[in-house]
């Protein structure tokens, strides 16, 4: 059925078309039929919306259009018809073709009854017999997914060859071997490979570490062949395959459900749904029916909680749920970083800027007169000149010191860029599910007695102070019939409590054992008699046990509505008092108030069995209170979005979800301080058109109810909405969104493989609250990085400055080719590097983030860069000029020159530690040791090369008297002193944002 979404543009309109989802070859069908109509201009199918965007001539109306549409359609599924395996049926959505394997027929598997889909696959209840199996195994090929691209060393290595400024080195490197200069070409690409490997290292450490985070995947699944239960390996299960269902494991392939006696699974993988859904076989109604509700249907990669039941398999390998969710990820692009393009922006400049000076002074030397061979050599060396050796290497190096810093805190960092992205995030979309959350259920609260009771991290707490369970009886009961009516199973492995079960069975033992109850002795102590089970119309779960004394005692757990029915009194202060409508009425409305706290809620029962009760031991029940379970924010999450907000990010929260439970976690938070929260559900998302969407998108608080393509439809409308976004997730329904991020972040222990795979960063030991710590780096680095570029153009454009001055005023070369790039050895890479490590600023998570289309150096840095390069190279000229008039166009003069460049080159790197504070200020920066070494060092390198004289035979300098060196003093001092003079100290104009607390994480 086609829809037509989107109509109001004369000659375009966007389409919803079901069966276009998720099926590549049906959106290669439809372009290129499309396209190849005289009614069409351009067409665009989406395979993660299910969306067609078309371009028409205006004569023709959009009803036009979607008729063309249908028609391809049609020819689409007649065409492959003839290759479909199965009998058809009219509910047929979509198919895909995967090269080298038949195509597996997708259908709505769960609107069909169980019988139809075991008669569809030919199977039974007995499963395949083996040579079914061995056909439909040549025939669709293994269940296997693709492995996840990951980075080879090879492409890592090459990777630090890509930026622009390396790649100008290279150039540098060969026009200084074209023109005899080789050992400058060797220097050139001394500092390029030192670069590549300090970068390579880095990056393959975090690989290595965040490799071996990986898990070990279930290899085996068991299945009905031949009649009889089998355990296979999963890669052989097969179409039509029955699998056996049991808790602690996880699902082989996707599959529809024949038998389900209690069965639970954990969806949160695949969905962002934090509790265990309860499955059934019944079929459902309606078109659209969300993953998350299809009740009769399991999913490869989804884990047994609870229960037993058999499945058909439908769905095999790339054909699966988890397949189509890596076909996203391959199909969504990774953003490049801020300070990737704005470095190869600067680089650009550099190129054009070089160029430039060739030209020029090839023009001036040759017109006055000088030899087109020397002035060639002279210009291609002023060129290599006004390329900073030092960039890639500060670049490089000051990024790899983050990813040591991050990762003494527990923050793999894959790649050097991703620390200075976060650093520029503007937008973070948080994963509620395993993120947020710890994606386990907790008990967070108790209604017993008219008392409301808090649990939190182990404590129970009342009003303002903490309580002792054994001294209030009601509620240690509760407890214990908790622990009791409970089918999870309790051990002890070296001292530790293991408790294997369903997630909200898990929980209550888990109360028990923080109340300081033993749980296996206790079972020990009341050994189990007889359990009956919550059934499709009974949501109530009882067991029967015995005491020491002989007697039976019944206990009571499930939906509060049905169980206090069954309750006639109810414990207060100690005693069993008569319970009245009135106190029903009031259980109820507490039981209201919980779960419209996103609790889910149950309530806790118990009685004494006598012969009275005549077998129906669910009656007369005296009732013990309200049990509200949910997934636990981690602790610290609420601290971290404000900490977030105060350093100007926005937050964003995406689930599976349903609305009230996503309202109310997003609320606890205070995802949104300012104004009322805005959400999304995804039934109205998808009803939006891109456009729509991105217009919204910076709009909305939270997105509910998500699935995984809509996790990359949010990023992307954020994307589109310039911001610099970054993702958290740990499941693989988050990956796609991961990977599509300016930034990825993943979590390491609780997280699956696919998503750490993708993910740019990973936490390893998923302390959410550590990224507040990246985002400080990553300003930091920024701020840092920005201050060596600005010290290495002033001091490059300097030297561009006295060449070009010199040259066309006609007093010869102030310096020699090889003097430029010693100059830039010693000037550039160990000074810059050292202000790359200034400590971060004490406003750095105090103010906003940076707009990213910002480039590194504005328009209104360059004039500041240009007056301190001008006072650098007046003052040297000067000092040439002295040298002229003592010793003519000669070494010495040169040397003078050479020197008091220098000199000042290496004073301007104190001046360049701040564009506020001058040192001539009350307020002191920080230490700098690295700056105080690098320049003293650097300084004395200097000297070297005057005391050596094979270096200064290289060189090409003289020895220097102790006027000369006063001269050369002066020059360097004076540029020192005008540039901090007039700065622009005005710090009391800076823009104040609200102290942002930053926690000290160890």
């Amino acid at each position: 059925m086609i829809q037509a979404i989107h109509t109001s543009v004369k000659g375009r309109a966007r389409y919803k078309v079901k069966e276009l989802y998720h099926s590549l070859s049906l959106k290669e069908y439809l372009e290129r039929s499309l396209v190849n109509q005289p009614e069409i201009i351009d067409v665009s199918a989406n395979i993660s919306t299910g969306n067609v965007l078309v371009f028409f001539s205006p004569k023709y109306n959009y009803k036009q259009i979607a008729y063309l549409i249908d028609e391809v359609i049609l020819n689409y599924q007649k065409s492959n018809q003839q290759v479909q395996p199965f009998t058809s049926h009219k509910i047929v959505k979509k198919t895909q073709r995967i090269s080298g394997v038949k195509q597996q027929k997708i259908e709505n598997w769960h609107l069909m009854p169980a019988s139809t889909v075991v008669d569809t696959f030919n199977t039974s209840a007995l499963g395949l017999s083996s040579e079914s199996a061995a056909a439909n195994l040549r025939k669709y090929g293994a269940n296997v997914l693709s492995e996840t691209e990951v980075r080879s060393s090879l492409s890592i290595l090459v990777d630090q060859f890509k930026s622009l400024p390396v790649a100008l080195l290279g150039v540098a490197a060969g026009v200084s071997v074209f023109t005899g200069g080789l050992i400058d070409a060797v220097v050139i690409l001394g500092v390029v490979g030192v670069n590549a490997v300090i970068g390579y290292a880095t990056e393959t450490q975090s690989e290595r570490i965040i490799h071996s985070l990986k898990h070990q995947e279930q290899t085996s699944a068991w299945v009905m062949r031949d009649g009889k239960a089998q355990e296979i390996p999963v890669d052989n299960v097969v179409l039509g395959d029955v699998l056996i269902l049991k808790p602690g494991s996880y699902v082989a392939a996707d599959a529809r459900l024949i038998e389900a006696d209690n069965l639970s699974i954990d969806e949160s993988a695949l969905t962002g749904e934090s509790l265990p859904v309860s499955k059934n076989t019944a079929s459902l109604t309606g078109e659209d029916v969300p993953l998350g509700d299809r009740l009769n249907m399991i999913y490869r990669g989804t884990y047994i909680t609870g229960g037993q039941g058999l499945a058909v398999v439908v769905a095999t390998g790339q054909f699966t749920e988890m397949g189509h969710i890596q076909t996203l990820v391959g199909a969504a692009n990774a953003t490049e970083t801020p300070l990737a393009r704005q470095l190869d922006q600067v680089g650009s400049q550099l190129v054009v800027i070089g160029m430039g000076l060739c030209g020029l002074v090839f023009g001036m030397g040759v017109m006055r007169g000088y030899g087109l061979v020397q002035m060639l050599k002279s210009s291609i060396s002023l060129a290599v000149a006004a390329v900073p050796e030092g960039l890639p290497t500060i670049a490089t190096t000051t990024l790899a010191l983050g990813i040591r810093d991050m990762r003494r805190n527990k923050v793999l960092v894959r790649s050097l860029s991703a620390v200075e992205a976060l650093g520029s995030v503007q937008t973070i979309c948080l994963d509620k599910t395993g993120t947020i959350t710890e994606n386990k259920m907790s008990v967070v609260e108790i209604h017993t007695n008219t008392r409301e009771i808090k649990v939190t991290n182990g404590e129970f707490i009342a009003g303002t102070g903490n309580i002792n369970p054994y001294m209030y009886d009601e509620l240690l009961k509760l407890i214990h019939v908790s622990v009791l009516c409970n089918e999870s199973e309790v051990s002890r492995v070296d001292g530790e409590y293991v408790v294997t079960g369903s997630a909200t069975e898990n929980a209550l033992i888990y109360m028990g054992i923080a109340a300081g109850v033993d749980a296996i002795a206790i079972k020990q102590k009341y050994p189990l008699l007889q359990t009956n089970l919550r059934s499709e119309n009974r949501n109530i779960m009882s067991t029967i046990h015995e005491t020491h004394n002989g007697h039976k005692f019944v206990a009571v757990k499930g939906s509060p509505s049905e169980v206090v029915q069954m309750c006639q009194g109810w414990m207060k202060d100690g005693e069993v008092v008569p319970l009245t409508d009135a106190d029903r009425q009031m259980l109820e409305i507490e039981n209201d108030r919980m779960a419209g706290k996103a609790l889910r809620v149950l309530g806790v029962a118990y009685n004494h069995i006598d012969e009275s009760h005549n077998g129906n031991h669910e009656t007369d029940l005296i009732w013990l209170g309200l049990v509200g379970m949910a997934d636990p924010i981690r602790r610290g999450a609420k601290a971290l979005i404000a900490d977030f907000h105060h350093a100007g990010i926005d937050t964003v929260m995406i689930t599976g979800d349903q609305s009230p439970t996503a309202y109310a976690i997003a609320k606890e938070l205070e995802l949104n301080r300012d104004t009322q929260l805005e959400i999304l559900d995804s039934s109205n998302l998808n009803n939006l058109t891109p456009e729509a969407l991105t217009a919204l998108s910076d709009k909305v608080d939270v997105f509910a109810r998500i699935s995984p393509s809509n996790k990359l439809q949010v990023v992307q409308a954020l994307q589109g909405a310039g911001k610099v976004v970054a993702m958290t997730g740990d499941g693989i329904n988050d990956a796609p969104a991961l990977k599509a991020a300016q930034v990825g972040v993943a979590m390491g222990k609780g997280g699956t493989d696919v998503a750490r795979e993708v993910a740019d960063i990973v936490l390893e030991d998923d302390r959410l609250e550590t990224m507040i710590i990246a985002v400080s780096r990553g300003r930091t680095i920024y701020n840092n990085i920005r201050k060596s570029v600005h010290f290495l153009l002033a001091t490059n454009l300097s030297e561009i400055m006295v060449m070009t001055t010199a040259t066309a005023v006609g007093i010869g070369e102030p310096l020699n080719a090889i003097q430029l790039l010693w100059l830039n050895l010693v000037t550039d890479i160990f000074p810059g590097l050292s202000l790359a490590m200034e400590a971060p600023e004490p406003e750095v998570l105090s103010q906003p983030p940076r707009n990213p289309a910002d480039p590194i150096i504005k328009k209104s840095d360059f004039g500041r860069i240009t007056f301190e390069s001008a006072t650098i190279s007046a003052s040297t000229l000067a000092a040439y000029g002295y040298g002229i008039l003592k010793y003519g166009i000669s070494p010495q003069a040169s040397t003078i020159a050479f020197m008091g460049l220098t000199t000042a080159q290496l004073l301007h790197t104190i001046s360049s530690r701040s564009e506020k504070h001058s040192i001539f200020s009350p307020e002191k920066l920080p230490h700098n040791p690295y700056l105080t070494a690098a320049v003293t060092g650097s300084f004395g390198l200097q000297l070297l090369a005057v005391a050596v004289p094979p270096l200064r035979t290289l060189l090409k300098i003289t020895p220097i008297n102790l006027v000369d060196g006063a001269v050369i003093g002066g020059s360097a001092l004076l540029p020192l002193i005008v540039n901090e003079a007039t700065k622009n100290t005005g710090a009391s104009k800076i823009k104040k944002y609200p102290k942002c607390r930053v926690r000290q994480y160890k």
